[in-house]
């Protein structure tokens, strides 16, 4: 567990045993972040913030959505960033936050053991390093929160973005029609539209929660609303490109399955050309075959009208189906 005091003079670092004391002045700031959970963890923010014990459990234990709760000092807000993973999957990197004015306390929810733990602290390492550049000087919890905010919904553009090249390049490869093994093509496509459908399932569920959060003006009216709304702006910013490029995407795709289609339809109206033409000439030769031509004497004069009739039948069923546009 991490303690941070943060005043005009910059930030510190604070022992446990300093908490608090911390909480107790009427300046400066207080972070405190859990990388993972714990025994330490537990008494603090059972013991020492005294947070609801629902609260508490939920930030112990993996949400499956975002979602704000509403305390008498403070709120429960969960978030979720998307993170990479093998085989096409998106994992969910979780980011719990309890807000208050004068403090802030984030808790990473447990994390994948096929992801490397670091993932789930790219906000703060981002956030940390412009307090400690000088670039933020955050005087309330919910300023302190924005930036969190802020460094998440980067990381979801950036994902958005690495998509969208991915995207480009599977319309490229579409349209010039270079699509190498069908399956795998395919696989790769659809894996690709999961990872923008999540990012913008992520992006809309976190944009209902900081919707919910200005009609109750979370934090305060005046700056504090004013960084709402510009959260719900970004979140819907986030919805709109994701979902945008799924649509061109599934429009590559459509287009691809269709040529596809067509291709596969073509053969087989070939086949079936093909099959009817041959099957009066097995027709003939099954039936008759067997009664003209023997081991002891051979009908020539048969042998040859059969074949002009069997020729003449093939001719006759090719320039129907030439008629029909067949082929």
């Amino acid at each position: 567990m991490d303690i941070r005091f943060i005043s005009r003079d910059g930030v510190r670092s604070c022992a446990v045993t300093e908490l608090r004391e911390l909480l107790d002045r009427p300046d400066g700031l207080v972070w405190v972040d859990v990388p993972t959970w714990d025994d330490q963890a537990d008494d603090a923010l059972t013991t020492v913030f005294g947070f609801h014990p629902l609260a508490v459990r939920d930030s112990m234990n993996r949400n499956q959505v975002p979602k704000v709760h509403r305390y008498v000092d403070h709120f429960f807000v969960v978030l979720h960033a998307p993170q990479s993973g093998a085989h096409g999957h998106v994992h969910y990197v979780e980011l719990d936050q309890f807000i208050g004015s004068r403090y802030l306390v984030t808790v990473h929810g447990p994390v994948n053991p096929a992801i490397d733990p670091s993932t789930a602290m790219v906000e703060v390492n981002t956030v940390l390093g412009r307090l400690e550049s000088g670039k933020l000087q955050p005087v309330t919890g919910f300023e302190l929160s924005f930036a969190l905010l802020a460094a998440l919904t980067a990381r979801m553009r950036a994902y958005t973005a690495e998509l969208t090249k991915d995207v480009w390049k599977l319309e490229q490869q579409v349209t010039g029609g270079h699509l190498g093994n069908p399956e795998t093509f395919l696989d790769e496509m659809f894996r690709v539209r999961h990872g923008l459908l999540t990012v913008g399932t992520m992006a809309a569920l976190s944009r209902e929660v900081y919707g919910r959060m200005v009609t109750i003006e979370a934090f305060g009216t005046g700056k504090g609303q004013d960084l709402l709304l510009d959260a719900v702006d970004q979140f819907q910013h986030l919805t709109v490109m994701a979902k945008g490029q799924k649509d061109y995407l599934q429009g590559t795709i459509e287009f691809y399955q269709a040529r596809t289609n067509t291709k596969m339809t073509i053969a087989a109206e070939r086949l079936a050309v093909i099959a009817a033409v041959t099957l009066p000439i097995t027709a003939l030769s099954s039936i008759i075959g067997m009664n003209v031509i023997v081991n002891e004497r051979t009908q020539w004069l048969s042998v040859a009208a059969i074949v002009l009739v069997m020729l003449a039948m093939s001719g006759a069923l090719l320039v129907w189906a030439k008629r029909k546009g067949w082929f």
